[in-house]
């Protein structure tokens, strides 16, 4: 499912990518590295999973990213920016649930389609959002956002997002909903959260350059869980609102 999702990814970008072979400034990013994160969506138990890194930019036309999805400018303007978004939200296995394995239900990862707007100040500070909806599900899902490029420090090119997230009630009660039967299984209550904001996340990303073409991209991001999210039995008996994920990768760029 995973790299179904990456492959769908890329033949989007590929389209919008054979139109722009003319535009200054494309740029492109491989690699590969891990990612430590929390087990499952409001866990206090976090696990390693490798991943690989992508980032394809082409200026005026789109990006795809393993971080932040893929985005297809249709707007294309100096300041505005908007069309079409994709993503992939990860699920929560057997393994990762642990003691809670065959007791709360397991959830693959699924695409998500949607559309994006954002407003770019300047070259360092946009502001924007999204909303998106699951290609195989109800969970539809928003998110706004303001990122900041902070100034170089040597080689090092870095950056801060301030995000916030909601999700209709179809969502929430996906990943933070408790059956009658579950509840029994688990010793809590049950919990049937409504549409509202799940999260809110600041993260840090820097390039640090190892050589002309080669570096380390790492991105730090401190979440919170609030609202019905945060007030789940999951969460509360089970997990914690504070999720935390950190990702390291070698990439090789040209």
């Amino acid at each position: 499912m995973r790299r179904t999702c990456l492959t769908l990814l890329v033949t989007l970008l590929a389209a919008a990518s054979a139109h722009a072979q003319d535009d200054d400034g494309p740029t492109y990013a491989f690699g590969a590295g891990v990612q430590r994160m929390p087990a499952w969506m409001g866990s206090k138990d976090r696990r390693n999973q490798p991943i690989p890194y992508i980032d394809i930019d082409l200026p005026g036309k789109g990006e795809l990213s393993t971080a932040d999805g893929l985005t297809i400018d249709l707007l294309a303007g100096e300041h505005w920016h908007g069309g079409i978004y994709g993503n992939w939200l990860w699920g929560r296995t057997h393994d990762d649930l642990g003691p809670l394995g065959g007791k709360v239900a397991s959830l693959s990862p699924r695409f998500q389609g949607g559309g994006y707007l954002e407003y770019a100040f300047d070259k360092h500070f946009s502001v924007g959002g999204h909303v998106a909806h699951d290609t195989d599900g109800a969970g539809a899902y928003v998110a706004l956002y303001a990122d900041y490029q902070l100034p170089d420090v040597w080689y090092i090119q870095h950056s801060v997002e301030l995000q916030v997230e909601g999700m209709n009630g179809s969502a929430m009660r996906r990943f933070f909903g408790v059956t009658p039967s579950e509840a029994a299984g688990i010793g809590t209550r049950s919990w049937r959260p409504g549409a509202g904001g799940q999260s809110a996340n600041l993260e840090y990303d820097a390039f640090i350059p190892t050589s002309k073409q080669t570096g380390f991209a790492l991105a730090i991001s401190y979440g919170r869980l609030f609202g019905d999210a945060a007030a789940s039995p999951l969460v509360k008996s089970y997990g914690s609102p504070r999720q935390v994920t950190e990702t390291l990768a070698f990439v090789y760029h040209f």
